[in-house]
């Protein structure tokens, strides 16, 4: 809502809370719509300043609450103003081989996470961002590196290593900028043949950083971070102890920013589907003492939040179930307890 002085009332807006006189008579409710009429008698009463509503009043779910406040707003402007700049200095890497420019990357990155509150708050600006087609890829990675800053605090790595991970995250991707963009976001299942293409990026990356003046973790990132902790991952097979540690990180960064982000042919998954997906295999396949902690906090920041089930039913999100994080316990508008881990069946398929 925002208060709007008497005078600059114009037909057809909607009051947003009751208005009293000053012998604390009612004179309109909220929801009124405005007329010249009802201008009027606020006059008579000498009523000064009245809350109107906007339209971030009007939104129903979460998405559009985010979408439509002004934190969002400039959050998207500084993301979308900096995105070309960050373009400009990827494409000049792959394809004319200019020196990585790390201080100018951090500049970005400073620009763009102040404008958040808290790295919850980032996620969920991110969360809520439309995919752009034009620049999927650089998107990714740009991404990356913005939630390698949350995710380094919630590891609690030291200042040098959150820096050193958020640097990882702008350029372990970076092999991908070598490949056709219509290979990297085809919609339907890959060939064999192009799934071997698309794996070649981690080469091709590694290829790109190996003469540069980056740290080895960097580099090592890149080559490294579709290893699978049980060997099932490439370019090597290596198994957990053969991994270098900043590419079990960002292992987990990529396979997040993947399913959290939108794309033109699908929606992004929920934070729960996003935990759901993890537990399947990912305590085998990514480093478990990494990724538990980051999956807790994700089941989280939750807290609070009214979901709709599969069967339609909609419930608060009341408590974390830490055996089963993404099955936490709902309760009903009607004090109706659900406890989702005792009912596989059920799914959160919405978020308010």
């Amino acid at each position: 809502m925002k208060n709007v002085a008497r005078m600059a009332l114009e037909n057809g807006m909607v009051i947003g809370e009751d208005i009293y006189s000053y012998q604390n008579e009612l004179l309109y409710p909220k929801d009124t719509v405005v007329t010249q009429k009802v201008i009027a008698r606020l006059a008579r009463h000498s009523i000064i300043c009245v809350a109107i509503k906007e339209e971030i009043d009007y939104a129903t779910t979460h998405f559009e609450k985010v979408r439509l406040s002004s934190e969002f707003k400039y959050f998207e402007f500084t993301y979308n103003d900096c995105m070309p700049v960050y373009e400009k200095l990827m494409t000049d890497l792959v394809e004319k081989g200019v020196p990585v420019r790390m201080n100018k990357l951090m500049e970005l990155y400073v620009k763009i996470t102040s404008c958040a509150r808290s790295g919850e708050q980032l996620l969920d600006f991110l969360y809520n961002m439309l995919p752009r087609e034009d620049a999927m890829t650089h998107a990714h990675c740009l991404n990356s590196a913005l939630i390698a800053g949350v995710f380094g605090t919630w590891w609690r790595l030291s200042k040098e290593d959150i820096f050193l991970l958020i640097q990882c995250g702008f350029l372990y991707d970076i092999g991908k900028l070598k490949l056709p963009q219509e290979l990297l976001w085809k919609p339907d299942k890959l060939t064999e043949l192009e799934y071997t293409k698309l794996k070649t990026h981690t080469m091709l990356g590694f290829d790109l950083l190996k003469d540069q003046h980056v740290n080895e973790h960097v580099i090592k990132a890149t080559l490294m971070h579709h290893e699978r902790c049980d060997g099932s991952g490439y370019p090597s097979r290596l198994q957990i102890d053969k991994i270098d540690i900043f590419a079990r990180y960002i292992a987990v960064i990529d396979a997040y920013e993947a399913m959290t982000s939108a794309r033109t042919y699908r929606q992004s998954l929920n934070p729960f589907q996003v935990i759901e997906n993890f537990e399947k295999d990912g305590y085998v396949k990514f480093d478990e003492a990494i990724l538990r902690p980051i999956l807790y906090h994700i089941a989280s920041t939750q807290l609070t939040f009214n979901v709709r089930l599969s069967n339609d039913v909609e419930a608060k999100i009341m408590e974390i179930n830490k055996a089963a994080l993404s099955r936490p316990l709902l309760q009903t508008e009607d004090g109706t307890q659900i406890d989702l881990s005792l009912q596989p069946a059920l799914k959160i398929v919405a978020i308010y």
